[in-house]
């Protein structure tokens, strides 16, 4: 009896690893987005996809054919909305790294855009994840959209001037 906990542990053990090596990179890089910390210097994007991958592991046995990348970015979104929404702007909470690309938008709207653009999620399923409803996620979507690329078009002639050679 012994012996099958533990070969079954091992097992366990391993397809965790394996899950781990092939989805960490995306999952850190979302955590990262969602934190807008500096891709070098993310310890809470870090911490988030650490309590992530134990929630995971802890539930590894009870996922029967659920997709783990998907229960994995579940709870880091969920984890993530209940930090960052209550602490936003609170004094002595961590801002946004001023050069992360998501760094204008607030929280709320970093993880809709995190869930919609660069993870793919439905935005019936967004709605569902965070308990509102698809016209909301529609509208807070649009507007972190449009205030990413209002801030785009506003740094461009800066960069094409400083570039301009005299002839």
């Amino acid at each position: 009896m012994r012996e099958r906990h533990a070969s079954q542990a091992t097992r366990r053990a391993r397809e965790f690893e394996a899950f781990v090596a092939g989805a960490a990179g995306r999952l850190l890089h979302a955590a990262t987005l969602l934190t807008a910390e500096a891709p070098d210097d993310n310890p809470r994007a870090r911490r988030l996809l650490t309590l992530s991958l134990a929630h995971t592991y802890a539930c590894w046995d009870r996922l029967r054919g659920e997709d783990p990348y998907d229960r994995t970015r579940q709870y880091l979104a969920t984890r993530f909305a209940r930090g960052a929404w209550h602490h936003y702007g609170g004094p002595g909470r961590s801002r946004p790294h001023p050069a992360s690309p998501l760094a204008p938008l607030t929280p709320q709207e970093r993880l809709i855009l995190v869930l919609r653009l660069y993870e793919g999620v439905a935005e019936e399923q967004t709605a569902a994840l965070l308990g509102l409803s698809t016209e909301r996620v529609r509208a807070v979507c649009h507007r972190a959209t449009t205030t990413l690329l209002r801030r785009s078009r506003g740094a461009a002639p800066a960069v094409t001037a400083a570039k301009t050679v005299p002839s």
